[in-house]
């Protein structure tokens, strides 16, 4: 999270036309979860837009970014790698590690989320692979799970900055207001 070494997260591979939803949900889950930034790959260029989008409107801190060699970012990576796959560790065997690493060794995370199948590489070249359950599941949600553990429900409570609008937390319907105003409606 924004006080911590950096976390980002790289989309491994984009299918477009049947991946768009699922992508721009791995970079709205990252951002809104704590992560400081999401690298797609270049034809995900829809998602990037989105993603950017929800920033300026939301708030921020947060990046939205494309690559043309998503394997290089894994490869160049200057920190730690956690490969996010239902084959990998259970996350509650790994996840101090994970978390001493990042917290008091100061080792920027890169998340790595895959699309289609995974090649190899990506296994062996992950410091952690790592399965938040070793049954098929999403991977926005294996994400979201992943970034609650790594940052121990912290991100839940985080200040976004640049906000235009915020959402008026209530117990039943839906209130968006102008960021100035949000605390004027609160219930």
């Amino acid at each position: 999270m924004h006080d911590d070494s950096e976390v980002a997260v790289l989309r491994l591979g984009h299918r477009p036309g049947r991946d768009e939803r699922m992508t721009t949900h791995v970079g709205l889950t990252a951002r809104a979860l704590g992560a400081d930034r999401v690298l797609f790959p270049e034809n995900a260029g829809q998602s990037l837009e989105t993603v950017r989008d929800i920033t300026d409107r939301f708030g921020g801190p947060f990046a939205a970014e494309l690559t043309d060699s998503p394997h290089a970012v894994i490869r160049n990576w200057e920190g730690k790698v956690v490969h996010l796959t239902m084959y990998g560790e259970r996350v509650q065997d790994v996840e101090a590690e994970i978390r001493t690493a990042h917290s008091d060794d100061g080792e920027p995370l890169l998340l790595v989320v895959g699309s289609e199948k995974v090649s190899f590489d990506v296994y062996e070249e992950a410091d952690w692979n790592v399965g938040v359950t070793n049954q098929p599941h999403s991977e926005v949600a294996g994400l979201a799970v992943f970034l609650d553990r790594l940052f121990e429900g912290r991100e839940l409570d985080q200040e976004w900055d640049d906000a235009d609008r915020r959402v008026v937390p209530m117990e039943t319907g839906k209130r968006v207001v102008p960021a100035d105003d949000a605390d004027e409606h609160h219930d």
